[in-house]
């Protein structure tokens, strides 16, 4: 486990590239012409990307990109 020390500015620009990251992965998730084993990667990743936003974001932020386990 490694531990980083963020000043206010630098969590808000982590929050940021997150959140980005997780939209992306979103459309690409969505998207119908993907095939099924590369969703299946970047739901993998998604949820690496979920939990390091999680424990950033307040709960109403986190909600917005929880994903319901019977979606995919």
């Amino acid at each position: 486990m490694l531990g980083f020390l963020f000043n206010e500015r630098e969590c808000k620009e982590l929050n940021y590239v997150l959140r980005k990251e997780l939209d992306e992965m979103l459309f690409d998730l969505n998207d119908q012409r993907i095939d099924t084993d590369i969703k299946k990667a970047i739901e993998s990743r998604y949820k690496v990307i979920f939990r390091m936003y999680a424990r950033l974001a307040s709960p109403k932020e986190i909600s917005r990109y929880a994903r319901n386990r019977m979606y995919h």
